[in-house]
């Protein structure tokens, strides 16, 4: 569905289920050059277990308008744009990577707003190696080759991993050049990148809540190693858990099922 935002349309996939205001609903957020089709499993399977499901494109990605956010404080700003547009008044909100920032921030931003908070494959701060970033800027193409070999581990080394015809890392490196090609004006993945690398708000984020906080993180992520959430950790509010997942950075489609069970074990029951 797309919902009128003063920022442009914006996109949200709802799992094929209509929004019911007696449920709880969950928002999932994506990380750079990727939209609402990472979270196809763990969204459809709550859509249809008695939760509202908004999986999103941000502003300026794929089916979404608008400009493209340039900070994680305006991405945070259109999530809760979101909720006010739908009149939802409460959302625990699932981030991935840049998503996780996002999330975070919004959490804090608006904790009165944010029922839960599960923040996957995160990190802070989450730098960006300054080769990494110029390479984004000057050759994309070759950046989105560079970022699945780290994205991924083991698991997802060659074609049919996970059964006949499956490629996790060709699905992965076709969707990025897809939200790349879907915003000719901007070069989302340099845009997204900044973002992180600039952001540096997270550990005050932290401390605005009172909420425990899920984390979902790879044991195998080059991206995003598992020792560079530890500050967020420490920082969470007590109760707060931390699952570790036999995965790299693509912990939606490496580890679907576990990703999705650790959620059903976070969010209450609707």
């Amino acid at each position: 569905m797309l919902i009128d935002l003063p920022s442009g349309p914006l996109y949200a996939y709802t799992g094929g289920r209509p929004l019911a205001p007696q449920r709880p609903t969950v928002v999932f957020i994506h990380g750079v050059l990727n939209d609402h089709s990472v979270w196809i499993l763990q969204s459809r399977y709550l859509a249809h277990h008695g939760f509202n499901v908004l999986a999103i494109d941000l502003p300026g990605h794929g089916r979404s308008g608008g400009a493209a956010p340039a900070s994680v404080e305006e991405a945070a700003a259109s999530v809760l744009a979101l909720l006010d547009a739908l009149q939802i008044e409460q959302a625990a909100l699932v981030g991935h990577s840049w998503g996780s920032l996002i999330a975070l921030h919004a959490s804090a931003t608006a904790p009165q707003r944010i029922s839960h908070l599960a923040l996957v494959g995160s990190a802070y701060p989450m730098r960006v190696a300054p080769a990494l970033l110029q390479q984004a800027q000057e050759q994309p193409l070759q950046a989105i080759e560079r970022i699945n070999q780290y994205s991924h581990s083991s698991l997802a080394s060659g074609p049919s991993v996970l059964g006949p015809g499956t490629w996790l890392r060709g699905c992965a490196r076709a969707l990025m050049r897809r939200v790349l090609a879907s915003n000719p004006q901007t070069n989302l993945l340099q845009r997204g990148f900044a973002a992180c690398d600039r952001y540096d708000q997270g550990l005050q984020a932290l401390q605005r809540l009172s909420r425990p906080v899920l984390f979902i993180l790879g044991q195998h992520d080059q991206m995003t190693p598992p020792k560079a959430a530890q500050s967020l950790i420490d920082a969470a509010p007590t109760g707060s858990r931390v699952l570790r997942l036999p995965a790299g950075h693509a912990l939606m489609s490496e580890a679907p099922e576990a990703v999705l069970q650790g959620l059903r074990g976070y969010l209450p029951p609707p």
